[in-house]
């Protein structure tokens, strides 16, 4: 799907979401550093206010996710597609950004991230593959037992 063919509501609900999502990172970091800061007070609001903001971003994931929509191989794939996207070209054209402003601290921290995205893309297609042979054992127990119902139905009606 291109951008194009997205809804503004679509957009706007990708929009919120994200920002919800930051809101909701950035108040647990702010309460972690008023509890280092002997605010644990202050540092409570913050943590409670960043369950409202995950709540928040929940209701938006399920409009433009809704539930019925995502089976267990869907979610893994759309989670290795982002991871992907991640480790080889949202990354590396920031970590260009930062080298061209010689920003040290930002090139390492883009190193580790591509280095985890690319840990966690083959972390979700391992669970994939895992969950597709499981998904194969169990089809051909699921067979066995609908072999012999079907066995056991034929002998009851020729009886």
């Amino acid at each position: 799907m291109t951008d194009q063919s997205i809804s503004a509501t679509v957009k706007n609900l990708e929009s919120a979401f994200a920002g919800e999502s930051m809101a909701n990172r950035k108040y647990l970091y702010f309460a972690r550093r008023c509890r280092e800061l002997g605010a644990d007070d202050v540092a409570e609001v913050f943590e409670e206010t960043a369950r409202q903001e995950t709540a928040h971003a929940f209701g938006h994931l399920e409009l433009l996710y809704p539930p019925q929509t995502l089976s267990v191989e869907k979610m893994l794939q759309m989670a290795i597609e982002g991871e992907v996207y991640e480790y080889t070209e949202m990354y590396p054209a920031f970590r260009h950004t930062a080298l061209e402003e010689q920003n040290q601290a930002a090139v390492e921290e883009m190193d580790e991230q591509i280095a985890e995205s690319r840990e966690h893309a083959e972390t979700f297609f391992r669970v994939l593959e895992q969950a597709a042979r499981r998904f194969q054992a169990l089809a051909g127990v699921e067979q066995r037992h609908a072999n012999r119902y079907r066995d056991a139905l034929n002998r009851v009606e020729n009886s």
